[in-house]
This record gives C-alpha cells, sequence and structure tokens, in this order.
C-alpha cells in the first residue's frame, strides 16, 4: 500500500510550567537537543517522510518566539492556528480550530509538539488506513505508565479502553503523542471550546471500537520535565556521537560531548562527560563541567565546578562559582563570584545572585 504524503498538525500550545525557571523565555518545542530545536528536529522527521506542509497549533506567545527564533524548517511549509488569546482550547480544540488549513486531507498527521519521538509515519499511516480506523495513536511501553494515558490494546490492535494518567494501570502503553486522524474526528470535537482529546475524545472513540494503537519500540521521550529533558540529551549523546570542532587543546574533553560553534574552552578546564555547549559558549580556565547542558552565548569564567545543571541562555557566571547537581540558571541570569548553589536550586530569569543559596528551591 502505497501511502500519499499527509497534512501534520503540531500541538504546540502549552505553557511547560513543570520546565520553569528555563522555559519562561521559550515554549518547550524550542528547546535545545544536541543544540538543535526540538521543533527542528520533528520537521525534518517530517520531510524525511515527505510531509511538506505542517500547521502550528500554538498560544500568540508561542507563534511570535518561534518567528523570531528562525527555525531551520527543512523543507516544510508552515502555517500558523493560534488559539483564542486568553482562551486556551486544551489538546482537542486547536485541531477543530485548524479544521480549515487541513482542508480536505484524509487522513492527516497530529503530533503533540514537546515529544521526541522517532516514528515511522509511513507505518503508522499504512495501520490506520488497514483497520479503517477513525483514530490511530502511536503507542510506547514505559516503566511508570502512571504519569501518561494508558491504553489497553486488543489482539487486533483495537483500544478497547483508554485512561488518562490512571492511578493505577492495568497496561505499560501509553499515549505517545502522535496520531493519525481521519476527517470524521472533527465530528467529536466541538467548535471554541477547550476539549481534552485524552480525557473526553479518545474514552469515546474506544467505546465505539473506532480507536486502534501502532506499538512503536523508537526512541521516544516526553520533554516535560528537566530529568526527562536532560534524559533525551544523554540518550542522543550515547546514540549520535556528534562530531565535535577542536577546542584547547591544553583543556580536556571527556566524550560524549556535543560542542558548538564559536565555543572557546579556557586552559586546564574539564568538559564532559555527558555535557552539550551551546553556540558562543565561553568556558574560562580551569573550569569542571559535567553532565551539563549550556545554552548559547552564557559566559563561565575561571575556576568554577557545575556538576548535573540546566544553564541558560546569555548567563553570566563569575569566578570559582560551585553549581550543585539538578540546578537550572535561566536566561540572562547573573551569578557572581565565589557563590555557590546547593543541589535543585532554580535561579529566575534576569537574577542576579550575589549570595550562595544552601537550600534547594523550586519557586519559579
Amino acid at each position: 500500500m502505497t501511502v500519499k504524503p499527509l497534512k501534520a498538525v503540531i500541538l504546540a500550545g502549552g505553557f511547560a510550567t513543570r520546565l520553569r525557571p528555563i522555559s519562561c523565555g521559550r515554549p518547550k518545542i524550542l528547546f535545545p537537543i544536541l543544540n538543535k530545536p526540538l521543533l527542528q528536529w520533528t520537521l525534518e522527521r517530517l520531510a524525511e517522510h515527505g510531509i511538506r506542509e505542517a500547521i502550528m497549533a500554538v498560544n500568540y506567545q508561542t507563534e511570535i518566539t518561534i518567528r523570531q527564533y528562525g527555525v531551520h524548517k527543512a523543507g516544510v511549509h508552515v502555517e500558523y492556528s493560534r488559539d483564542p488569546l486568553k482562551k486556551p482550547l486544551g489538546t482537542g480544540g486547536p485541531i477543530k480550530k485548524a479544521e480549515n488549513l487541513i482542508g480536505p486531507e484524509s487522513p492527516f498527521l497530529a503530533l503533540n509538539g514537546d515529544i521526541f519521538a522517532d516514528v515511522d509515519y509511513d507505518k503508522i499511516t499504512r495501520k490506520h488506513k488497514k483497520t479503517g480506523a477513525l483514530a490511530t495513536l502511536a503507542l510506547h511501553r514505559v516503566k511508570n505508565p502512571s504519569r501518561y494515558g494508558v491504553a489497553e490494546l486488543a489482539k487486533d490492535g483495537r483500544i478497547q479502553r483508554f485512561i488518562e494518567k490512571p492511578k493505577s494501570a492495568s497496561s505499560a502503553l501509553i499515549n505517545a503523542g502522535v496520531y493519525v486522524f481521519s476527517r470524521e474526528i472533527f465530528k467529536y470535537i466541538p467548535s471554541n471550546v477547550a476539549v481534552s482529546l485524552e480525557r473526553e475524545v479518545f474514552p469515546t472513540l474506544a467505546e465505539k471500537g473506532l480507536l486502534y494503537g501502532h506499538t512503536i519500540d523508537e526512541t521516544w521521550t516526553d520533554v516535560g520535565k528537566p530529568e526527562d529533558y536532560v534524559a533525551i540529551n544523554r540518550e542522543l549523546l550515547r546514540l549520535i556521537h556528534p562530531k565535535q570542532p577542536k577546542v584547547n587543546r591544553k583543556a580536556e574533553v571527556l566524550n560524549p560531548v556535543a560542542i558548538d560553534r564559536k565555543v572557546t574552552v579556557g586552559d586546564r578546564s574539564k568538559i564532559g562527560p555527558y555535557t552539550i555547549l551551546g553556540m558562543s559558549v565561553s568556558i574560562g580556565k580551569n573550569v569542571q563541567i559535567r553532565d551539563t547542558i549550556v545554552f548559547p552565548n552564557t559566559t563561565i569564567s575561571d575556576s568554577c565546578i557545575i556538576e548535573e545543571a540546566i544553564i541558560g541562555e546569555s548567563v553570566k557566571i563569575g569566578k570559582g562559582v560551585k553549581i550543585g547537581k539538578g540546578c537550572i540558571i535561566a536566561d540572562h541570569a547573573k551569578i557572581r563570584d565565589k557563590v555557590t548553589l546547593a543541589e535543585r536550586v532554580s535561579v529566575c530569569p534576569a537574577n542576579d545572585v550575589s549570595k550562595s543559596v544552601l537550600i534547594s528551591n523550586r519557586n519559579c
């Protein structure tokens, strides 16, 4: 069975509250993964499967940020469908709102914008057409399914029951955030109101026998929490082994690492393992950084020690700073000389920290 190119709807209207404070300056879909925005990974994967049209279902601020960011689109034509101001439409409402942009296309693809998923779109589309499903969900097996929507799958691929974030799960197969929909899906989503696919639409379709599943074993992560974001970067560092530009011969680089362009590293500094340095990052002398993601244009001065942290964009870190495990430093923050941050300390955007913080916080 040949599969013609589909249109894709990318759902990216969320506010990434669990990723604060690093998400205060960008939506999840623009978080860098191996120094490339998540959205770019998604568009490149669509292009690889011959999908040349994508509709971004976004809020107003996310649209502006994406346009300003200038993400490489890999030849995919992108249009925007915007949620009404001060009226989020959930996960189903944006699909209904994009109905006219989708046009007569049937079936069409829908993706949660905050997932990293190496899915074969051709396979799931063929499965959808073969079964005559109204909706086909990509399903992935995880150890802790209670965080997600859980599907009970019959032998013929039909989803018998779908429950969003159950207290106790009867299946390890969860909603992977990749869907193929026939146009009839619009009949199940009312206009101009917030609708949850997971809590309202999918359970109804399962009861009617119209919901099917397609199990995937490929790389998959929901980039919903800081630990998830760190985990997918670590996994891809292991799998891809990115090519590194040359850095200071008097510095030590312990693979796996990913170092972007225009990065400078001072003498006797040790970078890695599992460290990612964004474009134009400047590292001073005698610095030790491991298990850490550093966003672009950040400066880290001499004699700093940083372990298992996320450091935002255009951050200024003074000399002799110690940053503990699980710390998140948001964009444009300043950490003054000889400051120590204990484990799991958050620094809000543009904050100026001049005294050590020895008690964990997550207050941003």
